[in-house]
């Protein structure tokens, strides 16, 4: 099984979230991902609890899950919860593979690294690219501060644009109209 067939590092990016100021990955999407129920995941860990310390994985508070519920508009989280989700950092989500030890989910983790990998690549350079137009703007006058402004621009992302709801009616004459008679 290949893992870029699995999922893809964009469709790993859209469930990554920063929430106690760490990146982490929520119980059902992982579940998803792993083509397992969250409860089974669940009861793994919680067999094996002594392999997630709190900086591998910790449940989000009430306030915290209806925030991340409000801010990615989802009605429901599969029906009815008895708990909130687990949150899992980069290295909770690489204990799961020892703990669940079924070929997708060695396959989903090895692709969710890579995904992790990239993302602190782009910060990595991002950051180096800031630093080095930060001491370039310092050495240069403000002649040339349309062009730092503009560079600044240009490494922004992009926001993706908003697919539109609903539909579109275009109004022309009826197609039921009378003719003329001869």
């Amino acid at each position: 099984m290949d893992g870029s067939a699995l999922v893809s590092v964009d469709q790993i990016e859209g469930i990554i979230f920063f929430i106690r100021g760490q990146k982490v990955i929520l119980s059902p999407h992982l579940a998803e991902l792993y083509e397992i129920e969250p409860r089974v995941l669940v009861q793994a860990v919680k067999r094996n609890i002594e392999r997630f310390p709190k900086d591998f994985m910790f449940q989000l508070t009430d306030d915290e899950f209806q925030n991340l519920k409000s801010q990615i508009v989802i009605s429901s989280w599969g029906g009815s919860r008895r708990a909130n989700p687990y949150a899992f950092t980069e290295q909770g989500v690489a204990m799961l593979s020892s703990v669940l030890r079924s070929k997708r989910a060695v396959q989903a983790n090895i692709q969710i690294m890579r995904t992790f990998v990239q993302l602190r690549q782009m910060l990595a350079v991002h950051k180096d690219l800031e630093g080095k137009l930060t001491a370039l703007e310092k050495k240069y006058d403000a002649q040339f501060k349309v062009v730092f402004d503009a560079i600044r621009a240009l490494m922004t992302p992009l926001e993706k644009p908003r697919r539109k709801i609903g539909f579109e009616v275009k109004e022309g004459r009826a197609g039921y109209a009378r003719r003329k008679r001869s």
